[in-house]
Parts: structure tokens; sequence; C-alpha cells
């Protein structure tokens, strides 16, 4: 080893400390700054072998960090203590001496070291007892020892590579002790962090191990020849990281959570440091420190990351888990630190920066910075949703989704949570140990709304509810005291109750209660009343209260230095009241269990209720406690000389008691015996008294008290020997004290029943005599014993008790007698039962009297029954209320006697509210008018009208109705009366009840619910006289409610109240109307006052343009010279304007010059044709504008047709281009030409186009000028010009002159032998004759391009009728793209049949695809059906529309199907000339032709009853031509044609199909079809799935219901009838065989229908037999 090595180093738990041990033995102590502040030497185990004789080994720092522990290889750990502050001297205050030299050591917990020894053994050193012990022992070398995280468990390493552990307390884990595992070299590097092991040494390899041994990671380095052997390790105070030290390099190993597993950090290598040899890491994980060889300590920084927070806290992340806050501005430091190994989320520090908060994954950290106390609770991410509060110092309250979690500082347990939605701190009171209590370790209180009227006080240490307190009224503020055994609480009415938790009693001690708060460290209350200062120095007494006046409000209470105030808001003064100290120094006195201080300080006051309250007080709690000198003292001060004398001569016997035997003598039996008597617990005391076998004292006790009965029982339980003197005594001192009635008692009880009934006569008792008369046979046959009591009893007038004794000695008249006389009715009934029969009924009758005299209506109802007494049983039930019985009696009852009191009980039902029995009552009674009124004032108008409906008149019942309502008028019952109207239905009269007094809102309701139209009217008319009284805000109501805010602001207007006019424009008008209205107000102001009003609304600019625009100058000119003088000049300029229109030209000069704007006032002149006011003007102000006016002279010139003046004008104003413009507009071309070729040549050629143009245009007004220029053009030699303008010459009036330029154009094309342009020009004229003459003539070969130009013009012309005669298949062509389809078909048909089918098929295209098919049938019905294949389609779109149309099953549908069977028949015949004979189509046309031929048929059968069968027949027949018809519908119609001619066999099968197809369509598919039916048949099965439903639903449910009533029929046969052959009937096709028949085509009939079917099938199928009818 060098001579510098660092041997080992520790950090205090404090972090505020680093230790130091050097090679030389010393000793250095560092603060946490590195700065070092101490040192000492060690000492060896003995002096005589050196200083140089031993090595430190290992050091640690006590819990406490005042102590620090060094281990040395002479076989010795000392413990030096090093004091609190810096400089403090070193004492060894622990010395243990040990049996080899020490290797490693540690302190992991209070009093408890930890070392190992080179012998192998692992001790443990007790620095409360000075001993060591060894906790276990092996045969190797303690090469390393380290701890948990905790501190709980420790872990050794040894030099045969044996890992040991061992637990002082495993917390749960389960985790096994000893050895652990085996290393393979021996761990000098050993660190325990929370989730494994991990070990390192010489052979360059660091494993992981789990937590019972198994091998989980191993990191080899042994290959890397940089690396050495490792030498020691830390683990991070959050267990989270391990630092592995070896020759230059630190390792770095973290644990992943989320892998599970050790991952490698980034070695730290420092060049030169040689091998480290010690490791300390700060406890709150900061910093760790290096130790080397050399000697050189290092220190690196250990933080993940650090943030400032608030500019007043930082923030270091030590670990994932560990977090240090340090205030910037004191430098204290909080370590926060998961103690489950969490990772920290953000950090907050809350409540005036006083209250740390963060989160992890399961648990919720909260501190407080000041003390210094720190929780970690498991919380469920609630989303950061939740609220913290902390008004309350030692606990934090924390709200989420409904519930009130509390968690107190230092504590890692939830402190108690409820649900409550009322988390204003001034709803929850929590109190936590707040003031000692005697005998109350623990004493944690919370008080909190369970809804608004309710109070919940818990427990918090027992976790129980102590109490719920339900109030009458919200609740704004409730507290508990100190103790948490009073809670205080305020309700919305301000008043303030005080409940008492362990008796549950609530009392009211204040009413209007502003402000109440306890003075803190008492119970004392402080509260204002108005103007009064209210104050209870002792609440156990709430209704002695001080109070003082007070001029302001109590804004805060102060206690501080034995002194408490009132702090008082007086207006701008504040005021301090003080209270009395000494009051409330007694309450904390009395709380503190300190009575003699309480004594000495009531000692100092007056008498008064207050002082009284509180010796009271504390008399009680000082008897509770024995202080009976305190006791003595308080009832001597309290007056009651009685308790006191009696509590003075317990104190001496206690007194002398304590003398004898010790203590302070309250346990002597006598002082308890004496105390229970005291509390007039007797029984106690004579337990106590007999405990202790004082026989005689319990028995003089009693005496004393003459508890006589007391103390015969104690002696004779004794067995005392003065037991019969006691007797005696007992009685003559009953005699003494003329107690005869206890005398005899007990004579009776030895038996002397004559002397018993003595002494009850002579006491008066004769009751008492009768009793023992009557329980002893003996004494019934004493006469006189008999006699004198009866006569006794008589006359004390026990008449019941007299009737008995009469009875049992067999007298029943005298018992009798008596009984009524007693009124005992029941035993004189039963006796006259037995004894007198014909008496019972009047004694019922009077035993019913005597009840109703004595109240007991009820119980007389019954004996007046049994009297037959019904009147009476009547008015007892009345009287006692018994209505149900009255009924019951009265319905038995007749009518006249029954009907006043039906009237009675009515009214009583209809005070109850029931109605209906009231009504039933008074109809009874035959008071129907009175069950109305009730109705009418219970305002049940219906049940009333309902009423006398029944029994009055219409008239009646409105008449009554309507008096009712005026005297309900009367009374100001203005509700009730609308609804009698209403009743009645006469709203009227209740909306002018409401006019009349003015009630509007009523009004208005009943108008907008009866006159919905004249509500608008109505609220206008109502805001005009409310308006007309003044009562303008409501008139604005109405107005506004009528939508005529315009009405409300003229209003406010009128009324010069502009604010309210200019907030209803804005709130109700338009987008421009507050604007208008600002600007009225503003006006009506005038001056500076418009100006600041208008800028405050920011109006100012748009109010000065409203005011120009408006006409209002004289206000614009002021509201722009008081402060916008930039618009002057624009609302000069626009008053000229003005100035103009109104004539006034002269004034309207100055104006436009003043406005800066001469020129407008140069233009106004010439505007007016004041040539020479607008020639001065412009020469003076505006010389630009002098040609203006010559412009202007010019214009006027030209106007008055002068135009040789108006060309001077211009001439001179050098505008030759104005002068061409003019002559262009009067059409003088040759004058604007002349101008322009003179002034303006080169613009001759663009005017001489134009000119061209304008002729094209104008036709023969524009000639002239063409002429001319075409002649011009002509001399100058430009012909192709000059015949463009003769062309252009277009005058249809002189055709001559068009016919000249034409011919001249020509004639000039010919000069130039230029014959197609001639040709050309002829055309362009539209002179088409001799434009084909001069073809012909000059160039035959341009006829046929005459001839086709003709064309196309005729086709542009749209002239058909011309062209037809040309290209008659050009003129078809329009004709059909015209939609003229009639003469399209006229022309068409005069040219060939193929021609005529071309455009009938475009025709019937057209018509099918409008919708029109029955006109494309009548189409083909008139021209025949050709067999083109292009035509299919059109036929098989007519079949399909006509067999798909509805309303086609009838009589009157044979035209259209005759129509489509001829069409067709035509069509077949044309096919069988044609090359499609035979072909698929020509077969699909003929049974087309067939189908149609039967539906034809069916429709003039059913045009005759007698051919329903013929037509039934015929639509099952459609049956087999289901591919090409309907399904759905060709089965309804089979269906429905065999049930109307009842063969209901077929109809069902029919109709049952129908109702499976009509499913399948609505499910899309025919999968579920079943065609068992239809086995054997020619109807087929693969038929095309309609894409819509052809029936309608409601037909369709008629059928499925008729199905269904079918189905149930078991008469009915569910299949299809069979012939001879076995098969279907009406199947082509023999089951058996296969032989297929004909169907029959042929059918007769009477009708013209009939006829025509039999015309068709002539045609069809030839000569038909004759037919010939005979009648029998």
């Amino acid at each position: 080893d060098g001579t510098a090595r660092v041997t080992c180093m520790a950090w205090s738990a404090s972090s505020a400390r680093f230790a130091v041990c050097t090679a030389e033995r010393v000793v250095l102590l560092y603060d946490e700054q590195g700065e070092r502040r101490d040192k000492f030497s060690t000492k060896p185990a003995d002096a005589k072998y050196g200083r140089k004789s031993y090595v430190v080994k290992g050091m640690a720092f006590s819990p406490d960090s005042t102590k620090l522990a060094i281990g040395q290889t002479d076989n010795i750990v000392y413990v030096y203590r090093i004091g609190e502050e810096w400089g403090d001297k070193k004492v060894i205050c622990n010395k243990f001496i040990q049996t080899s030299a020490v290797t490693c050591l540690l302190w992991p917990t209070e009093n408890v070291i930890v070392f190992g020894l080179a012998e192998g053994k692992v001790r443990l050193a007790n620095t409360k007892n000075n001993k060591s012990s060894t906790i276990y022992g092996t045969d190797s070398y303690v090469v390393s020892l380290t701890s948990n995280v905790s501190g709980r468990g420790i872990l050794s390493g040894h030099a045969d590579g044996t890992i040991v552990r061992f637990f002082f307390d495993d917390e749960g884990s389960g985790e096994s002790q000893g050895k652990l595992a085996v290393h393979p070299c021996p761990p000098y590097a050993l660190a325990w962090a929370s989730n494994g092991i991990v070990a390192a040494g010489c052979d360059k390899k660091i494993v992981a191990y789990g937590k019972e041994g198994s091998v989980l990671q191993t990191f080899d380095y042994s290959r890397d020849s940089s690396e050495k052997e490792f030498t020691t390790a830390a683990t991070s105070p959050g267990g989270q990281s391990i630092v592995i030290g070896s020759y230059d390099r630190l390792r770095v190993l973290n644990w992943s959570p989320r892998r599970s597993a050790w991952e490698e950090g980034k070695p730290k290598e420092i060049a030169h440091l040689y091998t480290i040899t010690a490791l300390a890491w700060k406890r709150d994980g900061s910093r760790i420190c290096v130790g080397t060889l050399c000697g050189g300590v290092e220190q690196f920084d250990c933080c993940l990351r650090r943030t400032i927070y608030k500019n007043k806290f930082e923030m270091t992340y030590v670990g994932p888990s560990q977090v240090i806050v340090k205030n910037l501005s004191t430098g204290t430091r909080v370590v926060l630190k998961s103690q489950y190994g969490y990772e920290i989320d953000e950090v907050k520090i809350l409540g005036k920066d006083r209250y740390l908060v963060a989160h992890t994954s399961d648990t919720l950290l909260l501190g407080d910075i000041s003390s210094n106390k720190l929780s970690e609770v498991a919380w469920q991410g609630s989303g950061g949703n939740e609220k913290f509060f902390f008004d309350n110092e030692n606990v934090c309250m924390i709200f989420n989704a409904g519930e009130l979690t509390l968690v107190e500082y230092g504590s890692n347990d939830i402190l108690g949570s409820v649900r409550t939605e009322f988390v204003n701190p001034h709803l929850v009171s929590v109190r936590i140990n707040e003031r000692l209590q005697r005998g109350v370790d623990e004493n944690k209180r919370l008080a909190y709304l369970i809804d608004i009227k309710t109070i919940a006080t818990v427990d918090l240490v027992g976790g129980y509810n102590a109490g719920t307190i339900s109030h009458d009224s919200k609740i704004d503020w409730l507290e508990l005291n100190e103790t948490g055994h009073k809670l205080l609480f305020r309700d919305k009415k301000m008043r303030l109750q005080l409940y008492d938790v362990e008796s549950s009693t609530k009392t009211t001690i204040l009413n209007y209660c502003s402000y109440v708060q306890w003075v803190p460290g008492s119970d004392v209350v402080v509260a204002q009343n108005r103007n009064s200062l209210c104050i209870w120095y002792n609440i156990d007494a709430p209704e002695r209260v001080t109070m003082f006046p007070l001029k302001g409000d109590i804004v805060d209470l102060e206690r501080n230095d034995g002194k408490t105030e009132v702090i008082v808001s007086e207006g701008v003064n504040t005021v301090s009241y003080t209270l009395d100290e000494g009051l409330i120094e007694f309450g904390t006195a009395i709380d503190d269990g300190d009575y003699h201080r309480a004594t000495a300080f009531l000692e100092t006051l007056e008498m008064s209720t207050e002082t009284e309250a509180m010796w009271k007080t504390l008399s009680r709690l000082a008897l509770e406690a024995r202080q009976l000198h305190i006791a003595e003292r308080c009832f001597a001060a309290l007056g009651n000389m009685a308790k006191a004398r009696f509590l003075h001569e317990t104190n001496i016997i206690a007194d002398q008691a304590a003398q004898e035997h010790g203590g302070d003598g309250t346990d002597h039996y006598l002082v308890r015996a004496r105390l229970a008597m005291l509390d007039k617990n007797y029984k106690l005391a004579e337990m106590i008294f007999l405990e202790q076998n004082a026989t005689e004292e319990a028995m003089d006790m009693y005496q004393e008290l003459h508890m006589w009965d007391e103390c015969i029982v104690v002696a004779k339980a004794k067995g005392h020997p003065m037991l019969e003197k006691l007797r005696r005594g007992y009685y003559q001192w009953l005699l003494d004290t003329q107690q005869e009635e206890k005398a005899g008692e007990v004579q009776e009880g030895q038996g002397d029943y004559l002397a018993a009934i003595s002494l009850y006569l002579r006491a008066g008792l004769p009751a008492k005599a009768t009793r023992l008369v009557m329980s002893r046979d003996e004494l019934l046959t004493n006469g006189d014993v008999i006699d004198r009591i009866s006569t006794a009893l008589i006359r004390g007038e026990l008449y019941e008790q007299a009737g008995d004794l009469f009875e049992k000695v067999g007298n029943p008249r005298k018992a009798l007698e008596c009984y009524g006389k007693g009124s005992a009715f029941l035993k004189a009934v039963e006796l006259a039962r037995l004894a007198f029969p014909a008496e019972v009924v009047k004694l019922e009758e009077a035993w019913g009297d005597h009840l109703v005299q004595q109240k007991q209506l009820d119980a007389a109802i019954n004996h007046y029954i049994e009297a037959r007494c019904s009147i009476k049983a009547i008015e007892a039930a009345l009287g006692a209320r018994q209505w149900k019985k009255a009924i019951y009696i009265l319905d038995l009852q007749d009518k006249q006697t029954a009907a006043k009191y039906y009237f009675r009980i009515a009214q009583h039902y209809a005070a109850l509210q029931e109605y209906q029995v009231a009504e039933e009552l008074y109809i009874k009674g035959g008071q129907t008018k009175d069950a109305i009124d009730m109705y009418t004032q219970a305002g049940l108008w219906e049940q009333a009208h309902k009423l006398a409906i029944k029994c009055m008149s219409q008239e009646d019942v409105t008449v009554l109705y309507i008096t009712q309502a005026q005297e309900m008028e009367r009374q100001g019952k203005y509700k009730e009366a609308e609804r009698l109207y209403i009743t009645v239905n006469e709203p009227d009269l209740a909306i002018t009840m409401y006019k009349k007094c003015k009630m509007y809102d009523e009004m208005v309701c009943l108008v907008a619910k009866y006159h919905k139209d004249l509500l608008g009217d109505t609220h206008l008319h109502l805001g005009k006289e409310l308006e007309a009284e003044g009562r303008l805000q409501e008139a604005e109501y109405h107005y506004l409610e009528a939508k005529d805010w315009k009405a409300t602001v003229n209003m406010y207007r009128m009324n010069d109240m502009w604010e309210e006019a200019y907030r209803v424009a804005k709130a109700h008008g338009g987008t421009n109307s507050h604007k208008h209205v600002a600007y009225l107000w503003a006006k009506s102001l005038g001056g500076e006052a418009a100006v600041k009003l208008l800028s405050k609304f920011g109006l100012l600019e748009m109010a000065i343009d409203h005011a120009t625009d408006s006409g209002v100058f004289e206000f614009a000119f002021e509201l722009a010279r008081l402060s916008m003088k930039q618009k002057m000049p624009d609302i000069h300029l626009k008053y000229a304007m003005f100035l103009e229109d109104e004539g006034k030209f002269e004034e309207a000069e100055g104006e436009f010059i003043k406005a800066g704007k001469p020129k407008e006032a140069v233009l106004m002149f010439v505007h007016n044709q004041n040539w020479d006011a607008a020639q001065r003007v412009a020469e003076a102000h505006d010389p630009d504008s002098v040609a203006d006016v010559l412009v202007g002279q010019a214009q006027f010139a030209f106007e008055q047709k002068e135009f040789q003046k108006a060309e001077a004008f211009l001439l001179r104003a050098q505008r030759p281009e104005l002068a061409i413009k003019y002559y262009k507009e009067a059409g003088m071309w040759s004058e604007a030409l002349r101008i322009c070729k003179e002034y303006l040549p080169g613009r001759l050629g663009e005017l001489q186009e134009e000119c061209g143009r304008e002729a094209d245009k104008k036709g023969s007004s524009g000639t002239e000028g063409l002429l001319e220029q075409a002649r011009e053009w002509e001399q100058a030699g430009e012909y192709a010009r000059a015949v463009d303008c003769y062309l252009k010459v277009q005058d249809p009036v002189n055709s001559v002159l068009m016919e000249k330029c034409l011919l001249k154009a020509a004639e000039l094309y010919l000069n130039l032998d230029l014959i197609r342009e001639a040709i050309d020009a002829f055309i362009e004229g539209e002179e088409w004759s001799k434009a084909k003459h001069m073809a012909k003539e000059f160039d035959p070969r341009s006829e046929e391009y005459v001839d086709q130009c003709y064309k196309e013009y005729l086709k542009k012309q749209g002239k058909v009728d011309s062209l037809v005669g040309i290209d008659v298949m050009a003129a078809l062509d329009i004709y059909a793209k015209q939609e003229q389809w009639e003469k399209c078909l006229e022309v068409a048909a005069k040219q060939s049949y193929k021609v005529l089918h071309k455009y009938v098929a475009l025709y019937a295209t057209h018509l099918i695809r409008e919708g029109s098919w029955d006109k494309a049938l009548r189409l083909y019905v008139h021209h025949g059906a050709p067999a083109n294949p292009q035509n299919f389609n059109i036929y098989k779109r007519l079949f399909v529309e006509m067999v798909n149309a509805s309303g086609m099953n009838c009589a009157e549908a044979y035209s259209s199907w005759a129509g489509l069977r001829d069409v067709l028949l035509s069509l077949c015949e044309n096919l069988v000339k044609s090359s499609e004979a035979n072909t698929p189509a020509h077969e699909e046309f003929e049974r087309m032709l067939l189908i149609c031929h039967y539906c034809a048929t069916r429709s003039a059968a059913q045009g005759l009853k007698q051919l329903d069968t013929v037509a039934a027949q015929l639509s099952i027949s459609l049956l087999r031509h289901t591919d090409l018809l309907p399904a759905d519908k060709a089965f309804y119609e089979a269906g429905m044609a065999a049930k109307a001619v009842s063969w209901e066999n077929m109809a069902f099968v029919f109709l049952n199909r129908f109702l499976d197809l009509s499913d399948a369509i609505e499910e899309g598919n025919l999968d579920s079809l079943d065609h068992s039916d239809f086995q054997s048949t020619d109807i087929p099965f693969e038929v095309p799935l309609p894409a819509h439903q052809h029936v309608p639903e409601e037909q369709r449910e008629e059928v499925r219901d008729w199905v269904l009533t079918m189905s149930m029929d078991q008469r009915l046969e569910q299949v299809l009838p069979q012939d001879e052959r076995d098969t279907y009937e009406a199947s082509l096709v023999a089951a058996g065989t296969g032989v297929r028949s004909l169907p029959c085509v042929l059918t007769t009939s009477h009708s013209p229908a009939g006829q025509d079917v039999i015309e068709f099938l002539q045609r069809w199928c030839g000569g038909l037999p004759s037919t010939s009818f005979s009648f029998q």
C-alpha cells in the first residue's frame, strides 16, 4: 500500500458532513461544499504499540450524524462523539475490543454497529449498553460489508468468495438468510441494490445476483488489458445505480425496470488516478466521492438533470426515484425520495412555496419544506386532476372525483378518505394532535359536509364516524376546536351553532353571525353579531357570553406573546381589542389538567356569571381527578357550604390515611365511600363499607340519611344483633313523624293486619285498607271492619273501591250504586248484566254521557250505539272527529235526519282537501252548490265546472262563474278570477280585468294564449300607455316584445334619455342604428360635448360624414372645426354641391373655391351654360379649365346643331378628336373624316374602318358614309376595300340601292377576274338567284358550291320547309332534333316505308324514355311493326312496361292489351317472312304474343260476371310464363282470381308463393324459396327476382292475414287440384308421360271486347267453327 492511501470515507446521514481517513490515520471532516472544517487523529488500542501499529479499515457515521465509528486492525472499534457543531470537542464515547482485526464496518441503524473480523465473524456492537455480540461466524476473512437501502439487512463478502445475508427485519419480503452465493473470487466490491446484489473482485468480472443468489448477468472484462481488479463498490441511496471502482476507471450499472436487468453506463475514465481505494455516496444521492491510492479525493456530481423552478428553487434529479429540492434564497434542502423505487415525475412546489407535490406511477409524494416532513402514499394515476389544499399545516387535503383524501405530513399512510362534493377549506376542518390532552396519545378528527345541510365528524385514529349533524339550512362555514370535541358551524341564515361531539347535542349560540373563530391554543370562541363582539370564555356554558359594542367589522384574530387581540376595521382605521388572557388561560389550564394553576387564576377574579361557571367546571373536574382540596375550595367559592364541609372532613380523613399509609390518601375506603355518598351513589358506598367489613359505618350512613329500609336490609344480611331494636326504633320513628302509611306497611309486613288497617284509615288511606281486606278472606267476615272501611271510602268519594268491596261481600245493589257514583261504568255494566239486565241500556247511555263530559268523545260513540242513541252517537263521532264512523252511522239514518250532518262532515273533508269525498257528502246532503263553491275556492275549476254542468244549465254555469270571478276580482284574487273566466271560455273578460288592474304581464300571457294575432298590437298599446304614464322601462319591454325598437328609441329621445336610447338601438336595432342614435344624441348636445361623446363611441368621422350627407352642414362644420379640421375641405365641397343642387350658384362658387375645387365651380357654370361665369372662374382660379369651358360651349353648340360654331370652339380648345367624336355621334361621317384627314391624318384608316362597321350596324342610316367611303377607296384603287364598303351597305327599305351596291361590288370583282369572289358577294347579300346565274354563266363548276351554301343557309335559318325540296333527310333530322314529330312523320311517310320506321323508332324511343309507353304503343298500332332487329328492344321494352304497370288487371285495360297484342301479331307475321324466322327472338315474341292474348282475353272476360271463371283460368295460365312476367304480381293476380271464384286450394298455394316471393324481394335473393308445391307442373322454378314490390304493403298484409287464417282451416287441402292425368289440371305437361298439350286460345263472349277477341283469333288462327246456343 502507498503511504498516501485513502483508507476509508463516509458521508453523514444529514449529508452535511463528509469524513476521510488518510494513511496517517487522521480523520478529516469536510462540509458539503468540500471545505475542510475539522480534523482529529485516531488512537491505537494500546499506546505502547505506537501510532503506526494499526490501519483504519472501516468508518461510519451514526444515523443522527453526531458520532463516528472507526474500525481498526488492532482489534478494536472506537466510537467518537464529534458533536453537532464544527469544532466541538471529540470524545470517545464507546469502545469495543475484539479478538481479531476489524476489516470492515457499517452503522445501519440507531445504536447498532456491524463490523467484520479477520477471523470470519460478523459482529454487532450496541452503543447503548456498550456490549458487542456475534451475529454469525464463518471461517473466512470478511473482505466487504454492505447494507440494503433501508439498513434493515446486511451482506458480507468473504475471502473464499462466500456471500452471506442477514436481516434484522426482512420487512415482509420473505427473502432467505444465510449463505446466499459463492463468488469466483473474494468480492471486495460488494453492493446491495433494490433489485439485486452485485459483486466483483480480482477476476475482472462483475456478477449480478438475484434476490436468492442466482446469477442474473455477468459483465466480463477479463480480456480487456486496460482493466485491473475491482476494489470497491457503492450503491446509490435510491438503490437504482451501482458504481464499481478499479484502476483509473469507474464503472456504472443502472437498473432498467423495463428490461428488469442491469444496463452498463458509459464508464468514467480518469488518467493517472490509479487504484480507487474507497467510495462514498452522499446520502441525498447528489454526489459520489472517490478516494485513491495516492491520497486524492475526487467528488463527482451524480444528477440526471437539474432544473430551476419559479426562479426560487433548484431541483436536482439524482436518480429516477430521488430529487433534491434546494431553496435558492435560504440554501435549505429537502431530499424527495420514493421509498418503493418508483420513478418521480415532475415535482411541483405549491401552497405559498412551502409544500412539495410529486407523482410516481403508483404513489404520490408530499412534503412540508419548512418542517422537512415527507410522505409517500399509494396513489393510482388520476390524470393529474387532483386539487390540493394546504390550509392546514399538519395535513394535505386532496380532492379527486368527489373524494377527499387526507395525508399527514411525515406519514406514509393515507390518514383518511371520505366522499364529499364540498372542498372549500371553510367547509372541511381537520385537527391533528394540536393540543395535548390527559390520557390521549393520538387525537385526529375530521369534520366535513356529506351534503349542503349535513355534517359528518370522523375519528381518523379509529377510522369511524363520530357523529352526523343534520341541519335545516345550508351550511357555509365549520371548524372543530383543537381537541376535536366541539364543532362550530354557521348556516346561510347567519346562525352560529355549537355541536358537542361527545354528547351529540346541538345548540344555537348566536344569530346574525358575520365572523367567528376559535382562539388559537384554547377553547375560547370569538364572534361578531352585527355591532357586538361576542366572546365565550367557557364554551361548556354557551349561554354565558361576554359582549362588547363594535363600530366596525372583525378582520383577524392574533395571539402571541401571552396576548390575544381581535383586529377590527373601523372604516379607514384598524383598532385592536385585547381579550382577557386570564380567562383564556383558565381554559388552557383545564385542558392541560393543571388544576392548581386554574384555581390560582380563578382566585384572582371577582365572582361573576363567567367565573361561577368556571368554578363549577373546575369542581367537577377536580372531583373526577380526586383532587379533593381543590374541589373543596371550588364549593367554598360557589357558596355550597354543605359540600365544602363534607369535603373538608373527607380531606382530614385522607390526610390522616396519607400520613399512616403513604400516597395521597384518596384510596382509603372511608374517602372512597364518602365520595360515593357525595355522588349520591349509596349502594357503592355500602359496597365499599361491606368490603371492609364496616357494617356499623354502613348502617350509620343509612340511619343518618333516614334510609331505614336499607339499614334494616344490611343488618338482616349481616345478622346484626340490634335488628329488632332497629325495627322498633324505625316503627316508633314513623309514628313520631306521622308516617302512618309507612307504619301500616311495616305492620302489614309483620302480619298484624287489623293494626295495619287502623293505621291506613288513620292516615286517610281507605283504598289501601280495602286492598288489604280484599286480599284476606278472614277479614271480609268482619262486619265492623267492612263498615268502617266502606264509610271511609264513601266519605273520601272512592266509590269504585267501595263498589268493589260491596261486590266482594255480596251486596250488588249497593255495589251498583257506588259504581254509578264513581263513574266506574265498566264494572257497573258487567255487574248489571249479571244482576240487573234491564238497567244495562240506561247505564250504557250514562257511560256515554260521562265520557262526553270527560271529552272522550271517541270512546262514547260505541256506548251510544249500544244504548241505541243514534243522534248522540253521531254528535259524539263528529266531536271526536271520527268522520268515517259518523258517515257509517249516518248512512243508516233517514235522509232528513242525516242531511245537516253530511254538510258538516263534507266541510271537514273539504278542509282536508279530500275533495272527492267532500263532493259525495255535499251531494248526499243536497248541497251541490256548496260542492261547487268548494271546488272554486280550491282553484279546481275543472271539477267545479264538471259538477256545475251536471246540475245547472250552461247559462247558469257561465253566470255563476262570471259572478264568482267578479267577486274574486273585487277581493284582489286575480289568478282565481282568471281561471274562472277561462273555465267558461271568457278569456276576454280576464284580459279586460288585468288591463283595468294594470297587470300587464298577466294580460300579455292571456293575449299570447288566446289572441296570438293581437299580441304585437297589445304590446304596442301597452307600451304607449306605459310611456304616457312615465313608466319607461316597462314601456321599453313591451315595445321590444312588439319588435318595434324604433318606438323605444323615440320614447327615450323624447324624454332626453339618450343613454337608454343608445343601449336599445345597439342591442335591438340594425347594424348602424346605434350609430344614428349616437349622432342624434351628439347633435342634441352640440359643441365640445358632442365631440367627446362621438369620440367615446369612435363615431366622430362617421357623424361628420352623416351630417354632411344629411345636409346639416352647420353641425358638420362645428364638429370638424373642433376636432377634425382636415375634414373641412370635404364638407365645403359637399356644401357647394348642395348649394348647386339648390340653384344657389354664386354661394356654391365660393364653397367650391374654399374646398380647393375651383374646377368643380367651372364645371357647374358649364353645366348651367353660364359661359361667362365659367370663363371668369377658370381664368381666375384654374387656367387649365379654360379648355373645358370651350369644350362645354362646343357641346352646347352641337346640341343646338350649330356645327360650324362648335367645330370652331373645339379647334380653339385644341380638341379636334372631340370634334370627330361629336360628328360621329351625329352620324356626320363625312365631316368626321374631313376633320380627321385635316388634323389627325394618322387616325384616318381607323376611322374609316369604324365608319364601315357603323354602316353594318345601322344599315341605311350609315349608308351615305359607306358609299362615300367606297367611292373614295375606288378612286384610290383600293378595290377590295371598296367592295367591303359596298357589301356593308344594309338598307332593307331601299332594296334598289342595296342591289346597286351588290352589282357594283360584283362588277369590281369581275374587273379583277375574281369570279368566285363575285359569287360570294351575291351569296353574302343573299342574292341566291343572281349567284346561281353568275355561276352558270361564268363558272359552271361553282353551281354545286352555290347549292351547298344555299342548303347550309336554309339549315342555319331553320327554314326546314324550304329545305325539304333540296335535302329531305337533312330536313327530317332537323324536325326530329326540334321534336316536331308529327311534321317529321308526315314528311317521312311521303318517302319510303323504311325512312318512316326509322323516325317512328326514334319517336317511340323518345316517348318510352319520357315514360309515355302507351303513346309509343299507339304509334306502332298505327304504323305497324316491321321485323327490324334494331326495333326488337323497343318491342320488348313496350312489353316489359305493360306487364309491370299497375292497374292492368281489369276490364278497362282491354284496349291497351289488345293494342300490344295486335302489334306483336303484326311483328310475328313479319318475322315469319324475314330472315329472323324461327330464331330465339321470334320464339320469345310468339310467347309475348300469347301472354298479351291471355291478358287481353282476361280483361274482356272481366267485363262479364259470368266469365269470372274464365278470367281466373287465364290468370292461372299466365303462371307458366313467370320467367317473362313479374313473378310476385303474377302469383298475386292468380291467387286473388282463384280466391274470387272460391278455388281456395289454388288460391292458398298461389298466395303463399306470392308471400314467399315478397319476402325474397325484401332479402334480395331467391335462395329461401320452397318449390315443393309446384313439382310436376310447368310453372317455372327459375324466375328473375323482381327489382321491387309490385303489390302495395296494405294489400300484402291483407294476403298475409288471409293465408294465416286459411292455414288454420283443417278442411283446406293445401295442394293444387289434379285431373285424370294425375297432373295439376292447369299444367300443359303430363307428369307421368311428359306428353305436352297445346294451350287453348279459343274463347267467346257477347261483349264488344269479346267480339274483338274473336276477330283477332280469326286473324291469328284462321276461321273459327260457328257457335250456336240452344235452350232446353
